[in-house]
């Protein structure tokens, strides 16, 4: 396992290029440029010689969840969220996440001083797998997202300056009170 502790995002990975003999449990397809990719916990796979390669996806895969352990970094006030040297950007024509090219200045992310960061410490209390809790994940911030009008994933949360404080309080509430539901301590 190779530590990615590029934008502090302290994660493990396997190497690019190990060959697994199957597939983990709980992995989704997806599909490409007629080329098959699996994809679970923040780890792309391509079916490959003596089983399942370690790989990179393509620039423009859309996956609908982002992986259970990613970073938000921000370039030119633009949210990129990052996982295992792989960047996706949110497409709300596509209501997804894309893979995006590495931003030109990649090694330079703007301060998300002035931006919510993802404060919340959340435990599956019910043993839900990485997969479900970053659907529930996902499914919780839409929903308190639609809710209060505050978008964490946007500059300034997408409110005028003088509502941040208090729509932030209302999108911490409610995303709580949805996780809180689904069987999660948060923090």
């Amino acid at each position: 396992m190779v530590l990615d502790s590029r934008y502090n995002h302290g994660h493990y990975y396997p190497p690019r290029g190990f060959v697994y003999h199957s597939l983990p449990e709980g992995y989704r397809p997806y599909y490409w440029g007629g080329r098959r990719f699996y994809f679970n916990a923040g780890v792309w796979y391509e079916p490959g010689p003596g089983g399942f390669i370690v790989s990179r996806p393509p620039v423009g895969l859309v996956i609908y969840a982002l992986p259970p352990y990613y970073s938000t970094v921000w370039f030119g006030g633009v949210p990129y969220y990052y996982a295992d040297d792989v960047y996706y950007v949110w497409r709300p024509d596509l209501n997804g996440y894309a893979v995006a090219e590495p931003p030109a200045n990649a090694d330079s992310p703007s301060s998300a001083a002035s931006t919510p960061g993802d404060d919340f410490y959340v435990y599956p209390k019910n043993g839900q797998t990485q997969e479900q809790q970053s659907a529930d994940r996902y499914e919780c911030h839409s929903w308190a997202k639609g809710q209060t009008g505050f978008d964490p994933t946007e500059p300034g949360g997408g409110v005028a300056a003088g509502q941040n404080a208090d729509k932030r309080a209302d999108y911490r509430r409610a995303m709580t009170a949805c996780l809180e539901a689904r069987g999660y301590s948060v923090k």
